[in-house]
């Protein structure tokens, strides 16, 4: 989607009738093109928004630029941003558009469109749009509006004491963290929240991690997958400095009324859990861990053994997480946690065996730039460089 917003035009002028502010569309694939489907880029000026409207057959709206607001009759505004997806079901009457200070541009998917592929209804008021409660730009400490809206989309209402005792380095440290890295890739949100809060066990940073384990609730994310990043990480952070991650990740839960414990996610039994702990590193490393069982001393051939049993048939064959993302979670702890670039090297691999390309670990390592700083960052793109050079 970035290639498609980058290559295709803004196109013409959207009908005022139908829209409020300048508004420019380009349709890519028409109904009569025999794919049925109606696809194209529409690009919003700031304030810039639809008529409320719906669709038979529903839309599918990805944001590829920007910032922008999405509402449904009777649910409040939702902040969309580049990587989100917005999925609209059947009839739904709702409102898509720019943010007060940012233009925004989304990939517009109408499936099975008939005659009447939208339905216009009237204008979205500057009351109703108005709704939207815009982060007042705070001048003493030179927050930027982007870095508010992203802060508050993890902690809503957050009063940060540190905003108090030491602005001059929250100024800095969000306007980075929460604007320009957040506006770096394509990583979308559940996804960077998860690898932030593994980098804070493989850091052993438990304050930090208290608030990512908050945000990723706020946004969506379900407790078994929060779970399943900490028992992930025992293998590889140790359960000595997993134990207190355990007890603080509980006392959120409970104080959230989440019942524990959660629904099992184990795949494997006592009888199982070697053969399909190998076959789980096979599909991740390939032949690779053939060798390293043939080329293993006799008096170290049980480390490769608890590596498939335990490290693989124990952890990461669970349920919970896909592969894909449980190989990035892997590779943010070893990052965090500095003096594994051996590690880090094989998993860059592992990463790319089940499709986490060059780029997609490059968006993940500068959303981890914040968090464990540049020299382990650097030294994970080099391996980087080493593995997958950029050809």
């Amino acid at each position: 989607m970035e290639n498609f917003n980058s290559i295709l035009p803004k196109g013409n002028i959207a009908p005022k009738e139908n829209f409020t502010g300048t508004v420019w569309t380009n349709i890519a694939v028409n109904a009569e093109d025999g794919v049925n489907s109606i696809v194209g880029k529409v690009t919003f000026e700031p304030k810039a928004r639809t008529n409320w409207h719906s669709h038979p057959n529903g839309q599918i709206l990805i944001v590829t630029q920007g910032v922008g607001y999405y509402q449904e009759k009777g649910n409040p505004i939702q902040l969309i941003q580049k990587g989100d997806v917005v999925k609209i079901l059947p009839n739904k009457i709702h409102w898509h558009g720019a943010s007060h200070q940012y233009e925004m541009s989304h990939t517009a998917i109408v499936p099975n469109p008939s005659k009447q592929s939208s339905i216009w209804l009237q204008p979205v008021s500057d009351e109703e749009y108005n709704t939207f409660k815009v982060p007042v730009y705070n001048v003493e400490n030179s927050l930027s509006p982007l870095a508010i809206m992203n802060h508050e989309e993890l902690w809503p209402n957050y009063i940060s004491k540190a905003k108090e005792t030491d602005p001059d380095l929250i100024e800095v440290f969000d306007n980075f963290a929460f604007d320009d890295v957040i506006k770096h890739g394509d990583m979308v949100t559940k996804t960077r929240v998860l690898m932030i809060m593994a980098s804070t066990i493989g850091s052993q940073a438990l304050t930090e991690y208290k608030m990512f384990v908050d945000a990723a609730l706020n946004i969506g994310i379900t407790p078994i997958e929060i779970k399943e990043v900490l028992y992930q990480s025992v293998p590889y952070v140790g359960v000595s400095k997993v134990i207190d991650f355990i007890n603080a990740t509980n006392e959120i839960f409970t104080a959230r009324n989440i019942t524990l414990p959660l629904e099992s996610q184990s795949t494997t039994t006592p009888e199982t859990r070697m053969e399909k702990g190998l076959a789980k590193q096979k599909e991740i490393f390939g032949n690779r861990i053939d060798d390293m069982y043939k080329n293993s001393p006799k008096d170290l051939l049980h480390i490769q053994q608890y590596l498939s049993a335990n490290c693989f048939g124990d952890y990461i064959t669970r349920a919970g997480l896909d592969v894909k993302t449980r190989e990035m979670v892997t590779l943010s702890f070893l990052i965090a946690m500095g003096g594994t670039e051996s590690q880090i090297k094989g998993h860059i691999q592992g990463n790319a065996n089940v499709g986490n390309d060059r780029q997609t670990l490059i968006n993940l390592m500068t959303q981890l730039i914040p968090y464990v700083g540049y020299p382990r960052t650097l030294n994970a793109i080099n391996c980087l460089n080493e593995v997958l050079p950029n050809k």
